[in-house]
């Protein structure tokens, strides 16, 4: 590996353990849950956000209960002060549990309702296309969200449209609100699906910001006109040992002790 590419892979490193223990603050501050969804798909977003999205992209978070992980990004990015941050979750704030339109630039509409973001992707990505424009429009859905029929709508329209310019990422991490998701309707995320629509998809582990990198770069230089999916195996809780796998955290609150356990876990992962 060359020392430029591993100088890169370092910063986003620290990157990253910056934003998940912003993330922690912001829940356990806030006395709130959403926060194994949270760290599901902060690394997904990262690389989105710091290494890939240029001036004319967007990015929507469809999974808005992990709203958290996207506000750590933005405080990051400059966007968002530590002061407005303070207020996360506050009566009167501009950074409700589910992102809300119109306070932020990174933030154009209301994401909450799971299914929603997607059919606003496909939107976005064909008034690019009509417009001659060579921009990538990137979305971070959930795998609970592969259940809704909006989901499937546009997924028709991306595929019939052509939409090479759209970027689908699945956070898969086999839990819904009320339990596993192939125990629900089954596994909708499954590639064999959105392959047999149209799709050109890579599977990755959602967690190697190697791979995360590389599937994107890998499908933006793909000569299929086909729409892109990365299909991104994940651990719900991720990097918090008590938290891991569990569907109650994505309710639960942490007590202070276990904030401190959770910093803990944060910490010892990225001086591995």
């Amino acid at each position: 590996m060359g020392i430029l590419i591993q100088q890169k892979i370092n910063t986003l490193q620290n990157i990253l353990h910056s934003l998940k223990l912003k993330t922690l603050e912001l829940y356990y501050k806030a006395n709130a849950g959403h926060i194994g969804c949270s760290l599901s798909c902060i690394d997904l977003m990262g690389v989105i956000l710091f290494q890939h999205i240029k001036e004319n992209d967007k990015f929507i978070l469809s999974k808005g209960h992990a709203t958290a992980s996207l506000y750590a990004c933005l405080f990051h990015l400059g966007e968002i002060t530590q002061e407005v941050l303070d207020t996360f979750y506050k009566n009167g704030t501009a950074l409700s549990a589910h992102p809300a339109p119109n306070k932020f630039k990174s933030i154009p509409f209301a994401i909450g309702s799971l299914g929603h973001g997607f059919p606003i992707a496909a939107g976005i990505a064909k008034a690019k296309k009509l417009k001659n424009e060579k921009t990538y429009i990137y979305v971070i859905m959930s795998d609970g969200e592969t259940n809704e029929g909006t989901t499937w709508e546009a997924a028709h329209f991306a595929v019939f449209h052509k939409l090479d310019n759209l970027i689908v990422i699945i956070d898969k991490n086999g839990l819904q609100g009320f339990g596993r998701t192939e125990e629900i309707l089954g596994d909708t995320a499954a590639s064999e699906k959105w392959q047999a629509m149209g799709f050109e998809i890579l599977e990755i582990n959602g967690h190697d910001i190697t791979q995360i990198n590389d599937s994107i770069d890998q499908l933006k230089k793909s000569d299929s006109s086909s729409p892109k999916l990365i299909i991104a195996n994940t651990i719900k809780g991720k990097g918090i040992k008590y938290m891991e796998n569990k569907m109650e955290w994505h309710y639960l609150p942490m007590s202070e002790e276990l904030y401190k356990e959770a910093v803990q876990n944060i910490n010892k992962e990225y001086s591995a």
